[in-house]
This record gives C-alpha cells, sequence and structure tokens, in this order.
C-alpha cells in the first residue's frame, strides 16, 4: 500500500505524504469498506488517519522527520495504546505508568488491549499516567515506544468475531525505559491530545461506515436483481423494493451529514459533538442497514461463502471502538443540556 500512494496521504510532502486535501484521504477508507475490506480499512485508519496525525499535530520536528516518512512508505507500522483491560472508553480509569528515573528517562509499566496494529507494529504512542496525585486528564503523557524497546511484549492476537484478518492485539509494558525525547506533546497533556485528536479518528470511522453501508446494499441489489422467488426476481416484489428503498435513503442522508463534518474537520471547525453525532448515526445504521440486507439474502445471507455475512459480522464492532455508542450519547447530551 505504501508503494502504491496509498498511506498517509493527507501528510505534507516533506513528510513523505502527498499533501492531499483529508476527504481523499477518507476516501481510502471509505472505498476499501465498500469493497468489503473492513478489516484492511481498520488496520489502515488507525495507521495513516489517526496515528500519523498525533505525530504530524503533537510531535517534534525530529520526531516528524524519523517516523512520518516511514510510515508514509509502508517501512514503519504505527499503533496507538489507550485502551486498557480494566479502561475501555473511560479513559480515567487508565493504570499504566511512566515514572522517571534518576537519568531523566521514563519507566513505563503496564497493560493494553484491544491495539489495532499491535502484532505488526514498529512503534506505539503509549498512554501512560506521570502524575498518580491528580486524575488521569490531567496527569496522563503520551509516549512513542519503538516495538524494540526491551520490556515491551507483544501478547497474543485477539480472536475476534469479525474484521477477523484485522491486527488487534494486547501490550504489556515491564519497566520500558524510553528518554524524555520520546515523549509526544507536552508532559501531562496527553489527555488533551487524545481529546482534540478524537474528532478526526470518529469522523473517518464514520466515512467508512458509509462506505461499508453502501457497499453492503450494492451487493444486495445485485443478488435481488438475480435471485428469482415466485416466478420473477426478488428484485420486484414490493415488500422488498421498499426496504431497499429505506436503506438508501437512510445511508445517503449519512452520508450527507458526514460529508459535511469532513469539510468541517479539513478547516478546523469541527465539534466534538458534531464528530460524535456522526459516529454514532453512521455506526448504528451501518448495523441496520447490513442486518436488512442480510435478511433479504434470506438463507444465503447466514453463509461465510457470501460476502454479506462478513459484512455483518465486521459491522458490529463499529458501535463499540472509538468510543462507543452509550459514550457518544453522554457527550452529545452534554453538549446540548450541559454536565
Amino acid at each position: 500500500m505504501g508503494q502504491s500512494g496509498l498511506l498517509c496521504v493527507d501528510i505534507p510532502e516533506q513528510y513523505g505524504g502527498l499533501g492531499a486535501p483529508l476527504a481523499f484521504a477518507a476516501g481510502i477508507v471509505d472505498e476499501f469498506s465498500r469493497l468489503g475490506y473492513n478489516a484492511v480499512a481498520c488496520n489502515l485508519a488507525v495507521h495513516s488517519n489517526i496515528v500519523a496525525h498525533y505525530l504530524l499535530n503533537s510531535g517534534t520536528e525530529e520526531q516528524k522527520a524519523h517516523y512520518l516518512p516511514k510510515m508514509a512508505s509502508g517501512e514503519s507500522v504505527g499503533a496507538i495504546a489507550m485502551t486498557e483491560p480494566g479502561a475501555g472508553s473511560d479513559l480515567q480509569g487508565m493504570k499504566t505508568a511512566a515514572l522517571k528515573d534518576a537519568e531523566g528517562q521514563y519507566v513505563i509499566n503496564g497493560s493494553k488491549t484491544f491495539i489495532t496494529n499491535g502484532q505488526h507494529c514498529d512503534f506505539v504512542i503509549v498512554a501512560a499516567r506521570t502524575n498518580q496525585n491528580v486524575s488521569a486528564s490531567k496527569g496522563t503523557t503520551l509516549f512513542i515506544v519503538d516495538a524494540d524497546c526491551k520490556g515491551l511484549i507483544k501478547g497474543k492476537n485477539l480472536k475476534k468475531i469479525g474484521l477477523r484478518s484485522a491486527d488487534t492485539s494486547e501490550l504489556f509494558l515491564e519497566d520500558v525505559t524510553v528518554a524524555s525525547s520520546q515523549i509526544l506533546g507536552d508532559i501531562e497533556g496527553g489527555f488533551i491530545t487524545l481529546m482534540r485528536e478524537l474528532p478526526r479518528e470518529r469522523t473517518i470511522l464514520a466515512a467508512g461506515a458509509c462506505g461499508a453501508m453502501e457497499g453492503a446494499i450494492e451487493i444486495t441489489v445485485k443478488y435481488l436483481n438475480e435471485r428469482e422467488a415466485f416466478g420473477k426476481p426478488l428484485s420486484k416484489l414490493q415488500a422488498i423494493r421498499h426496504k431497499v428503498a429505506e436503506m438508501t435513503t437512510e445511508a445517503k442522508v449519512n452520508r450527507a451529514y458526514v460529508n459535511q463534518c469532513l469539510a468541517l474537520l479539513e478547516k478546523h471547525q469541527l465539534s466534538t459533538a458534531d464528530a460524535s453525532i456522526a459516529k454514532l448515526s453512521a455506526t448504528e445504521a451501518q448495523s441496520r442497514i447490513v442486518d436488512g440486507c442480510v435478511q433479504l439474502f434470506g438463507g444465503y445471507g447466514y453463509m461465510q461463502e457470501y460476502p454479506i455475512s462478513r459484512a455483518y459480522l465486521d459491522a458490529r464492532v463499529q458501535r463499540i471502538y472509538g468510543g462507543t455508542s452509550e459514550i457518544m450519547k453522554e457527550i452529545i447530551s452534554k453538549d446540548i443540556l450541559g454536565k
């Protein structure tokens, strides 16, 4: 993918990217999702649209010059480790700690889980608490940890019901020592950086959801035109035609809103609440639409040989990662009603 120019396309050319607009970067994730390669879209989005932009927006010049060109070429795979076994969407429950030693280096201990690219990554951005005397929101720092650092252990590749070809892993940090030059952004400013980057992550997820639901409708329409029942194609039955009309309408409405959010994100004007609305609406719609498509396939929709069955399994996690639907609702309600 790096050789084909599909990685980090909206990163400036000086760092190996194409300097393309955000819409082009989102379009790549969108298209892989549309074609049913949701696992590829997942790994690609984390590498190119999330990790690369953490570095671009918060990294030092040395960090950007070292990591970004290798990410754009595909030589180096990036990951980000926020989630922990006891702290999912609630990052305030983070336990991983980084303590400063006598030499000014940081020693990191903790465990992370559900890490996309965790097996194949060459480096990972790790969120760790550097101040235990304050809340995680005030005492968290981000560190760039190279995969060959002593004490960084890649656990098992987790077995999932969907996105099976996506690399999702456990990571363990046992006395991992990194220099202060590996801090990404400000010391104890990690939580602010995370919150600043989450709207991008959620909007890209929403774009992928749009591609996935549109792709599911496309293969369903093809099937309905080919499959016959009661002496005529399924596509001629009114109940089925109306169901396709409903699903297409929902897909198009979500696409319009997600495109609006992408335009605002490009201008640095997208609010956290609007990104959350896009993520909530598009991923919930994806699950409803793909489920409806499986129903229209009948028994064949339940067979693994038909791509709609994989689309069904892949869709389920969309309402969980990047912030659950419930967390999205809480963010949106706080924006409307206050805390």
